[in-house]
């Protein structure tokens, strides 16, 4: 199957280039230009993968990612021209699976896209069984849905992906670089904060504010783990 990716910069050159590797690379490419017709383009062209830049006209990159992951998960990697973290971890915060810095390489971007979407297919592939349940918590592999204490959860994509792997190693005392390495993937280059970023995101949709004291537990000095509910 032929994966689908827009493309949302304001800047041609940008565009042009990232469309012609991309599409050298076998993936179905558009992009838009403006901030408002990127989400139209979203709603028509359903695209597996969104490359979007911070700085757009008619709509900034954080409100389009904002709009987007609130009614469907899907990957984003964030572009930005600022080096501030506090965009960084906002764009994070907004349901943005990855940032990248301009200026950048072209096979960075590569690397990253290639990272996103073989995560997204390899557990796909592992997924056998449609609803893995872990008492109030229920995931549904196949639509990659999420239900707690019998209310629908809307998650980003790498937020289920986190989740899900938290939910398969029960128990289990993970570290930040462990997260990064089997949910983001030997590609990522970010730090461990994005870990941080995307539990405190996790925590606050299922309404367990407290770390430590709810179903993603906080390992001080180490990581995370996932609490078996009976």
């Amino acid at each position: 199957m032929t994966h689908k990716i827009l493309i949302v910069d304001d800047e041609v050159s940008i565009c042009d280039l990232l469309k012609i590797n991309l599409e050298a690379e076998g993936y179905n490419v558009r992009y838009s230009n403006d901030g408002i017709e990127a989400l139209q383009k979203i709603e028509d062209f359903k695209p597996d993968l969104l490359i979007l830049d911070l700085m757009l006209p008619g709509m900034n990159g954080l409100e389009i990612c904002k709009t987007v992951t609130s009614k469907r998960p899907i990957p984003i990697i964030m572009l930005t021209a600022k080096s501030d973290l506090v965009d960084k971890i906002l764009g994070l915060e907004l349901g943005a699976d990855d940032y990248i810095t301009k200026p950048f390489h072209v096979r960075e971007i590569l690397a990253r896209v290639k990272a996103l979407l073989r995560r997204i297919s390899v557990q796909a592939i592992e997924n056998t069984s449609d609803k893995v349940s872990n008492g109030s918590l229920e995931i549904y592999t196949i639509e990659r849905k999420v239900v707690f204490n019998g209310l629908e959860v809307d998650l980003s994509a790498k937020e289920y992906d986190l989740l899900n792997f938290l939910n398969n190693h029960l128990e289990h005392v993970l570290s930040r670089e462990v997260l990064l390495e089997k949910v983001w993937g030997y590609d990522y280059a970010g730090d461990t904060r994005t870990v941080d970023v995307h539990i405190q995101r996790l925590r606050k949709k299922l309404n367990e504010e407290q770390a430590g004291n709810g179903l993603i537990q906080t390992i001080f000095g180490v990581g995370y783990k996932m609490k078996r509910q009976v």
